[in-house]
């Protein structure tokens, strides 16, 4: 584009909003040139690492978990433009999945950061100050389970035969499969963990599962027409996520915590108090986002031995 069509089109950009052109003009004559610092805020992004110890390797822990949060929103942006689309293609779909599975990839393989990156001595000292906080908390991760499938698919199994259409949101939340997490099972009360979630989030989660009711990724493929659903490449970027989050993510995870909670004579708890075991395992919960993509067998293995997630699918029956 020359000179005179970038001016024709900035006039025509502004007086369609029905604005001065030759004011944002002016404007651009004195503005200062935008720097990367200021930019990517990078003075704010760097100031918001604040310690509770004096402990050196509590550093590397704050600032791991505030890359998985990044990573978390970029996520959530990507499946924003999957269940916001009221008419997207296969092709849209299946690039922005996948664009999804890769952050995904990124948390899974960054695991090492803590599993190696931190003194077990110094994590061990440093954990008992974050008492009762817990990466449990995270508000992002839950929204991710609810964007990525329906409510009953996260509901805790023994009871999902409670669960239909026409359940209240509060009976659905109050039954997700990681609420029992937060119960202490010697006063069968809920945890502070689990109180302290609630009392911040649990307005906020109930109406974003309202939200993404009918726009979930599974409801959304389900609603594509018959053919789009028997795309070999979706098809196969709906498996590869739900795998790469509910088995392999989660099974990074529950490695690295096994290494520092398991470290000394005797087992102990999560800082929140819950039975990381059975709370992170994937054959405990089965979280399953896409449960009508997988066959019989892997539905019955799932989390026990190492699905073969990356199978491709030549034809979809």
């Amino acid at each position: 584009m020359n000179r005179q069509e970038l001016l024709k089109a900035i006039d025509e950009k502004y007086e369609a909003m029905g604005q001065d052109p030759n004011v944002h003009l002016s404007g651009l004559l004195h503005a200062e040139p935008i720097k990367y610092w200021d930019y990517i805020q990078v003075d704010a992004l760097l100031g918001l690492q604040i310690q509770r110890t004096q402990l050196k390797d509590e550093m590397v822990f704050i600032m791991y978990h505030q890359i998985n949060e990044l990573l978390f929103k970029m996520i959530l942006w990507e499946i924003d433009q999957i269940s916001h689309d009221e008419n997207i293609s296969t092709k849209k779909f299946t690039k922005h999945l996948y664009r999804i599975s890769r952050y995904f990839d990124m948390l899974s393989n960054s695991f090492t950061i803590m599993g190696d990156g931190m003194d077990v001595e110094q994590y061990m000292k440093f954990r008992d100050t974050l008492t009762p906080a817990s990466g449990f908390q995270s508000a992002q991760y839950r929204k991710i389970e609810f964007a990525s499938t329906e409510l009953i698919n996260l509901i805790d199994f023994r009871v999902r035969k409670t669960i239909d259409r026409n359940t209240p949101y509060e009976y659905a939340f109050d039954n997700l499969y990681w609420q029992a997490a937060g119960i202490d099972h010697e006063t069968r009360k809920m945890t502070k963990l689990m109180s302290n979630f609630h009392d911040r989030y649990k307005d906020e989660f109930i109406a974003f599962m309202k939200e993404f009711n009918t726009i979930n990724l599974w409801t959304k493929f389900k609603d594509l027409p018959e053919a789009d659903q028997k795309d070999v490449g979706l098809v196969n970027a709906m498996r590869h996520y739900d795998h790469t989050v509910n088995v392999k993510w989660v099974m990074h995870h529950y490695n690295a915590a096994r290494k520092y909670l398991e470290s000394g004579e005797e087992d102990v708890e999560a800082t929140g108090g819950s039975d990381w075991k059975k709370y992170m395992h994937p054959r405990y919960q089965r979280r399953i986002f896409f449960p009508g993509l997988w066959s019989e067998e892997e539905l019955e293995n799932w989390g026990v031995d190492n699905l073969e997630e990356h199978k491709v699918l030549s034809t979809v029956d």
